[in-house]
């Protein structure tokens, strides 16, 4: 990448031993992301959403092998249109059950309570850190409709176990995939056997437009009612050369639209959903499409990042599992995972990471039903391995601008401390 800056946020674009942080994530790219956005803006022609948000919608569709994707203003905008809209489109009732995993963001379970279906949680299993495939199948009742996944730091569970328990109960398979974005079992995109999934485009994730997320899916209808609750709930997208868009418009816009008024109204203010206004800006879809160009790049450069953190780590520090993907995955990975033998010892590598200057994260809130705004949905107790997540877990970066001078760095400290 030309001028790619080498180590965030250093001015002088150098790596200084202990003082230049090691972050865990942040974006990969150059002046063509900037120059894309600053020529929107001095275009003026589309400040809001428009022929570049559709563009970029088209290309993202095209590239992870999806029919038809909307764009909107986040990762948990695209998880609350999504389940809104397959909500409708499906037919489900308020009280219908989702499968998920208590433990991760709460961006995937907030949705689910808003929307009025009811979240059935899965205890977790430590090879993955995904939810027991065992114990989810026991989970399953006669008013479970989908499983939620969200692939633990992009990577997934055994998608053969996954998809037989699918097809055997009839039932849907939607995916967060926030972390997870090119990840794949068996050669395909786990999107691929999704019957939707959304995708944040926030600083940290695999590529990045400052803000913003994506809908994805191969059934038009709920991409459809997903652009219509990201746009005030409108029936259509009949706004002057907005047409030329083609994204849901019907080519008329005054015709007698409304049941019991009898005159001529514009199609553009009909609303069939109570929605909300989660579009992105234009600019954003100009940076997205720059940044799909650099995808393949990112792709590998993490998980050469994560396989070679993974060696470093294991060699060095004793009485620590390592999640790794499975046979026939190939994980397109968020961070680097690390899974202690008890707190003292999570404590203590933690410090030391941060002591050198390499960021970490707690896996996100842990068990999300030991916090204020989740605990009456569930009995945390219940949940006994997601329970010990925040003193367990935890995981520094696969990020892509890491190099082998910060490998080696990172090595040579841990060899320091434990050899």
């Amino acid at each position: 990448m030309k001028n790619k800056p080498k180590y965030l946020y250093n001015v002088n674009n150098e790596f200084i031993p202990g003082k230049t942080p090691i972050y865990y994530s942040g974006p990969y790219w150059d002046e063509k992301e900037l120059e894309s956005a600053v020529s929107v803006l001095m275009n003026g022609k589309w400040l809001a959403s428009g022929e570049n948000v559709h563009k970029f919608e088209k290309k993202f569709s095209r590239m992870f092998n999806q029919k038809y994707s909307v764009m909107v203003n986040s990762g948990s905008s695209a998880n609350l249109v999504m389940i809104a809209a397959i909500k409708k489109v499906l037919d489900w009732k308020d009280g219908d059950e989702i499968l998920l995993s208590p433990v991760g963001f709460p961006t995937t379970i907030a949705p689910v309570v808003q929307h009025g279906l009811k979240p059935v949680f899965v205890d977790i299993e430590f090879d993955t850190l995904n939810f027991d495939l065992d114990l989810l199948e026991e989970k399953i009742t006669d008013r479970t409709r989908a499983i939620f996944i969200s692939p633990v730091l992009g990577n997934p569970p055994n998608f053969d176990r996954l998809l037989e328990i699918k097809d055997k109960y009839g039932i849907e398979l939607i995916m967060d995939n926030c972390d997870s974005l090119g990840s794949k079992w068996k050669g395909k995109l786990l999107t691929d056997y999704t019957i939707a999934s959304s995708c944040s485009f926030y600083p940290a994730h695999h590529i990045t437009t400052g803000e913003g997320g994506m809908v994805s899916s191969n059934d038009e209808r709920i991409v459809s009612e997903a652009r219509s609750f990201a746009w005030w709930g409108r029936d259509c997208y009949c706004v002057g050369s907005a047409n030329l868009l083609a994204c849901g418009t019907c080519g008329n816009r005054f015709d007698k639209w409304l049941k019991d008024y009898d005159g001529l109204v514009d199609h553009k203010y009909i609303f069939t959903n109570m929605g909300y206004n989660l579009k992105p800006l234009d600019l954003q879809g100009a940076m997205g499409l720059v940044q799909l160009d650099k995808f393949d790049e990112i792709h590998e450069r993490r998980r050469n990042s994560k396989n070679k953190l993974h060696k470093i780590i294991e060699k060095n520090v004793d009485s620590i599992y390592l999640p790794d993907e499975l046979e026939y995955v190939e994980t397109s990975w968020f961070g680097t995972p690390i899974v202690c033998r008890d707190k003292e010892q999570k404590d203590k590598l933690v410090k030391y990471f941060e002591d050198i200057k390499v960021q970490t994260r707690n896996y996100f809130a842990g068990n999300i039903l030991l916090h204020p705004g989740y605990r009456d949905l569930d009995d945390y107790k219940k949940y006994p391995n997601s329970n010990q997540v925040l003193d367990r877990v935890f995981f520094i970066g696969a990020s892509p601008h890491y190099d082998d001078v910060i490998f080696n760095y990172i090595e040579d400290k841990l060899m320091e401390r434990y050899n």
